[in-house]
């Protein structure tokens, strides 16, 4: 082989594993970052991971809500009417978050079952619900309202 086709060739090897590298540590940091769903009855199975951050959502139970006159701490329930889920959060709740209405939290599950969220997410108006959440209710047997923007498929 002369030495320009060596050197052609070496080139072509270091693109080809420099692209490989970087798509490798791309998809890396990719996965790092998604945030799956699970429902309060995917959580009590065991399906939610322990060791990194998702979301779970649902209904918030009436009469759970308890907050830390001291401090911006907040504890609820969270259920998908099968099972429920204990929720702390230390923030500011929006201004939409009431009990029996539909969430999205965003945090941790502890390992005494607890969530630790970082963050809550309300509906924006009174007729829509997240998409995850009306699966999640929908799969649990609950009849959503017609008014619902969103039918699960």
């Amino acid at each position: 082989m002369n030495p320009r086709r060596r050197k052609l060739l070496l080139s072509v090897i270091f693109i080809v594993a420099g692209m490989g590298i970087a798509t490798a540590l791309a998809l890396k940091a990719f996965q790092a970052n998604l945030l799956y769903f699970y429902s309060p009855m995917q959580v009590a199975a065991g399906e939610a991971p322990t060791a990194r951050p998702f979301r779970i959502g649902g209904l918030v139970v009436e009469g759970s809500v308890s907050r830390n006159p001291e401090s911006l701490a907040v504890k609820f329930t969270l259920t998908d009417t099968l099972e429920e889920i204990n929720v702390t959060y230390d923030g500011i709740l929006p201004d939409l978050f009431r009990e029996g209405q539909g969430i999205v939290a965003n945090g941790q599950l502890l390992p005494d079952g607890t969530f630790d969220a970082f963050e809550v997410l309300a509906k924006h108006d009174e007729n829509y619900m997240p998409p995850e959440v009306a699966d999640a209710l929908a799969k649990a047997g609950v009849k959503l309202p017609d008014s619902s923007h969103y039918t699960p498929p």
